[in-house]
Order: structure tokens, then C-alpha cells, then sequence
């Protein structure tokens, strides 16, 4: 565009250099006319070539500033990169935290024990007393808190004695083994008869056995 409007320019200055240099040498009224319509011409021209150059202008700043607007992109903001021994010590806390929980939980959850009854006290301190004072068997102690001639222990009460007395029924067996021995002269063999017994102490075959064992200790 811009050649064109430079070879325009020449041309129209050309042109009006040979209409000056005829009018110089014949100052017709014909001539005269023929300058003015090309100066005319000329002038039409510049003014022609001057808005197509605005308009091209304008067109290419409408197209700079599109193309400005395309291409624009938001800026993407970066985030803080964590620390990693940050990162680490909330870790420890929330898995510290989760093994804690199930442990109040527990504790929460955790039934209160059930208060004993009295009489199942009771039946445990005869029950220990039967087992210190006459050296009683497991099985003879349950017998006499049950019997109707002895003690009158409902099962029950009975049951949570013998569960719950602590003791050596072996060395009773022993007491009891030498206490035959001694009082009734009673050989081993009847001496075991009479622990093992159902109608005798009710002892149990190991604990016999090692009352008769350990007999002459």
C-alpha cells in the first residue's frame, strides 16, 4: 500500500511539473482549466490515499489488540511448597492421635466389675476355712458348703468359692495322707484308698499320689 501511494506521489508531481512548465509557455484558458482539474485530481488523490491509510491503521491496531487479547493467559499462581518435617510432625500427631482414640474408647466402654454378693463372700471364707483348719479337699469343701448338714450354700455361692480360693491341694492331701498315717497306721495303699474315695476326702489321683510321694519326707 505504502509503494503505491509513493509511486502515486511521484507521478502526481511529475504531472504537475509538466502542467506548470506548459502553462508557462502557453497561458491559454484551455491550458489554465486543465491545470486546475489536475491539481483538482491531485488533491482528490492525497486525500483518498490518506483515509485508506487511517482505515488500514485502524485495522491493524483492531487486529494488534485481538490478537493481544488471545494470547493473554491468567497467571498461575505457584503454592507454597509444605515442609516436609511439617508435613512429618502432623502425621505423628494424627497417628497418635487415632491409636489414642480406640484407647478412650476402651476405657469408656470398659464394664464396671459386678459387686459379689455377700453370701458368695461368706461361702469363700468358709471354704478357706475348711481348707486351712481340716486340710479339705476342692471336691469335700463344694460337698460341705452344699450339704443340707452342713453349710446350706446355694450351688452357686458354693461354686464361686471353689472358683476363687487360691491353695495348695496337693500339700492338704499330704497333711491328710500323714494324719492317717500316724493316727490310724494305715498302709499306702490304703492311704491313697481313702483320699481317692468318694466317701473318704475326695481327692483328686495326682494329688494322692503325691501325698503317698511324699509321705516319708
Amino acid at each position: 500500500m505504502f509503494r503505491f501511494l509513493g509511486l502515486l506521489f511521484v507521478f502526481g508531481t511529475v504531472f504537475f511539473i509538466l502542467a506548470a512548465i506548459i502553462s508557462a509557455f502557453r497561458k491559454t484558458g484551455k491550458v489554465k482549466k486543465m491545470l486546475l482539474s489536475s491539481v483538482g485530481s491531485f488533491i482528490l488523490l492525497i486525500v483518498v490515499a490518506f483515509i485508506a491509510i487511517s482505515n488500514e491503521e485502524a485495522e491493524s491496531l483492531d487486529e494488534t489488540e485481538t490478537e493481544v487479547e488471545t494470547t493473554y493467559t491468567e497467571p498461575t499462581v505457584e503454592e507454597p511448597e509444605a515442609n516436609d518435617e511439617n508435613v512429618e510432625i502432623t502425621r505423628e500427631k494424627e497417628i497418635e492421635e487415632v491409636k489414642e482414640e480406640p484407647k478412650k474408647a476402651e476405657k469408656e466402654e470398659e464394664p464396671k466389675e459386678p459387686e459379689v454378693p455377700t453370701e458368695y463372700k461368706s461361702a469363700l471364707q468358709k471354704a478357706e476355712s475348711y481348707a486351712e483348719i481340716m486340710s479339705m479337699s476342692k471336691q469335700g469343701i463344694y460337698n460341705q458348703l452344699t450339704s443340707e448338714a452342713g453349710e446350706q450354700f446355694p450351688e452357686d455361692a458354693a461354686q464361686y468359692a471353689i472358683d476363687n480360693i487360691k491353695w495348695d491341694w496337693k500339700e492338704n492331701a499330704l497333711k491328710k495322707a500323714k494324719e492317717y498315717t500316724e493316727t490310724m497306721a494305715m498302709s499306702k495303699d490304703a492311704v491313697y484308698d481313702q483320699l481317692i474315695s468318694e466317701a473318704g476326702e475326695q481327692f483328686t489321683p495326682k494329688e494322692a499320689q503325691y501325698a503317698i510321694d511324699n509321705l516319708d519326707k
